[in-house]
């Protein structure tokens, strides 16, 4: 079983920065993709960014140009530094990580991240 422990979460104004961190527990599997969802109150979660092993990323249109997805194959850490945060930025963060040839997906517990204006 993989863990994932986000940390980087919190409280900040309009405009502000965050950058989030997320590690994942040793495994003798590898780390296919790794990547950053949302979900805010009352609305499905959604994808934020998601990088491969490779290096190749993806971004959803809200996050293109704030935000940028990086990840370290060596410690299998994912970040994300988000500037210019909007309120609509407000939800719960969730680091996900696809491990395996079956591609087993694996979840973190969420961090909060609040953006006030």
């Amino acid at each position: 079983q993989v863990q994932l422990v986000e940390s980087g979460g919190g409280l900040v104004q309009a405009g502000g920065s965050l950058r989030l961190s997320c590690a994942a527990s040793q495994t003798s599997f590898s780390i296919n993709a790794m990547g950053w969802y949302r979900q805010a109150p009352g609305k499905q979660r959604e994808l934020v960014a998601t990088i491969t092993s490779g290096g190749s990323t993806n971004y959803a249109g809200s996050a293109k140009g704030r935000f940028t997805i990086s990840r370290d194959n060596a410690k299998n850490t994912v970040e994300l530094q988000m500037n210019s945060l909007k309120p609509e930025d407000t939800a719960v963060y969730y680091c996900n990580a696809v491990i395996g040839r079956r591609s087993v997906m694996y979840w973190g517990q969420g961090t909060q991240v609040t953006v006030s204006s």
